[in-house]
């Protein structure tokens, strides 16, 4: 899903996305075990929790993140991973971790760690030029750290 990032004032956010965020923190603080529980707690469903958590994210959480997951789902063809990564490392980023999974029926999930810091290019940038290479199926932002 490619998209642009906006700043938007909480009080303009509908209901669904603000308990996501809350639910989001309860499970961050470790105030709730599972996602479940958070719902539970902010009185939000399941699959609305789903259908928002890796599209929004508190503001502070965006400036001072420089580590991102990102998962991809692969065709399985001689030089894919090494093409992949060359992408990612013309736009300045470090790998820091790197998992591939057998791959079953000609694909392969790979999941990378990446150091932003040195980002010469916005990620939504990155996410495109990704998307774009004919042997990814599927692009996704796993999560974010500091």
């Amino acid at each position: 899903m490619e998209g642009k990032f906006y700043l938007v004032r909480e009080d303009v956010l509908p209901e669904a996305v603000r308990k996501t965020l809350d639910a989001k923190e309860l499970l961050e603080s470790g105030e709730a075990q599972s996602i479940a529980d958070a719902t539970q707690k902010v009185d939000l469903s399941r699959s609305a929790y789903y259908k928002y958590k890796d599209t929004v994210f508190p503001f502070h959480t965006i400036v001072k993140e420089k580590i991102i997951s990102l998962f991809f789902y692969l065709e399985d063809r001689s030089g894919t991973l090494s093409q992949l990564l060359s992408v990612v490392a013309s736009t300045g980023c470090n790998v820091l971790t790197i998992h591939q999974t057998i791959p079953l029926r000609g694909k392969a999930n790979v999941t990378l760690s990446l150091n932003t810091s040195g980002m010469t290019e916005e990620v939504t940038d990155l996410l495109t030029k990704l998307r774009k290479l004919e042997f990814v199926d599927k692009v996704e932002i796993l999560g974010t750290g500091a």
